[in-house]
């Protein structure tokens, strides 16, 4: 199978994005099996060819995504490894180009390898949030979602299950959650993956914040590029694994006092 677009500027950015990230995850231990995903938009990146194109299959998503008609996106394909796509992010990636009035995708990916990848099944909450950050015209165009050991247990502890309390924890862990992460995280409560319950919940929680935590699942961040959407989670995990050695240790955490966190948002925000 030809390649049915040549690459444009910022194409080979994002796939070594893909690689870097995938990478990390995996060395992180956050990637179990095929744990995570991510996407990227690539509109404006590719050159498509419209004759090939007529050739592939059209396939009907479960509801209509207006504002992406005609966006082409990349994503891990479903069933994928981190450490594989590591190695090779063509061969685990997939593209799609949404068509219109939004309904429905085609298949556009590059490599033969490719072929038999399928996007996703985290589909429907990386739509809904394209769609959304094409709504608001947003730079961010990248979405990652990975298994965080650390946040994962902390969402066991009932203690800090409400967001202004693991929030609270986060941001007095560590002055670097308070600088990039002023926000905080949005709480979704658990629900089942890949539903449209867990796109609408995630989607409520991003009119806020950049990153959610999804309760007893992981992570979920969205930023320009996919390296941002990682640092953003790997702040988030540094805090809590801070808190986890000083507890591991036998004491409780003395954490930052609010006073010293409103200097900090006062002297630098």
């Amino acid at each position: 199978m030809d390649n049915i677009f040549g690459y444009a500027t910022g194409y080979d950015r994002v796939m070594d994005d893909v690689s870097r990230v995938a990478g990390y995850l995996w060395e992180k231990g956050w990637a179990e099996r095929n744990a995570g995903n991510m996407s990227v938009n690539i509109t404006g990146m590719v050159n498509v060819d419209e004759e090939k194109m007529k050739n592939n299959s059209v396939h009907k998503l479960h509801k209509e995504f207006p504002n992406l008609a005609g966006k082409i996106l990349l994503l891990t394909g479903t069933g994928t490894r981190m450490r594989d796509i590591a190695l090779d992010p063509d061969s685990f990636t997939c593209q799609i180009r949404i068509m219109k009035p939004g309904d429905a995708f085609q298949k556009i990916s590059p490599a033969e390898q490719a072929s038999e990848v399928w996007p996703t099944s985290e589909l429907p909450t990386h739509l809904a949030i394209h769609n959304k950050l094409v709504t608001e015209n947003s730079e961010r165009k990248a979405i990652l979602h990975t298994h965080v050991n650390e946040l994962i247990a902390l969402t066991q502890i009932s203690e800090f299950n409400t967001e202004e309390m693991i929030n609270n924890l986060l941001w007095s862990m560590h002055p670097e959650t308070v600088f990039f992460i002023p926000e905080g995280a949005g709480l979704v409560p658990y629900s089942l993956p890949g539903t449209d319950k867990m796109a609408r919940l995630t989607l409520e929680s991003l009119e806020k914040h950049n990153a959610v935590i999804w309760e007893k699942h992981g992570a979920l961040a969205v930023g320009e590029n996919l390296l941002e959407a990682f640092d953003i989670i790997d702040i988030l995990a540094k805090a809590v694994q801070i808190f986890f050695m000083v507890k591991n240790a036998g004491y409780e955490p003395e954490r930052m006092k609010p006073e010293d966190l409103d200097e900090i948002r006062k002297t630098y925000l």
